[in-house]
């Protein structure tokens, strides 16, 4: 069974930049991997998503974060990143990464806080 493990999260003021990153451990016969946040009281919500394997390749964001996250995926160590950058405080909420579309259990996630 694949294993989730999100890191990289932290305070940061806005306009600052992070980092995050998500290594699957496990069988990894995925196709697609995204990066998802929830923040408080509001309901999880895909970020970004990249292609890992199969016909063709393709990168997706959400509105709200193009031109500033960049997702990418280092497919020998079975990792996905997700840079961030001109970050705002509404970014602030837990992210986490699962495949696209939502199949495996989540991981525990990684705070992001960004204060104004």
């Amino acid at each position: 069974q694949v294993q989730l493990v999100e890191s990289g999260g932290g305070l940061v003021q806005a306009g600052g930049s992070l980092r995050l990153s998500c290594a699957a451990s496990g069988s990894t016969d995925i196709n697609a991997m995204g990066w998802y946040r929830q923040a408080p009281g509001k309901q999880r919500e895909l970020v970004a998503s990249i292609s890992v394997s199969g016909v063709g390749s393709f990168i997706n964001y959400a509105a709200s974060v193009k031109d500033r996250f960049t997702i990418s995926r280092h497919n020998a160590k079975n990792t996905v990143y997700l840079q961030m950058n001109s970050l705002k405080p509404e970014d602030t909420a837990v992210y986490y990464c699962n495949t696209s579309p939502i199949r495996l259990a989540w991981g525990q996630g990684t705070q992001v806080t960004v204060s104004v």
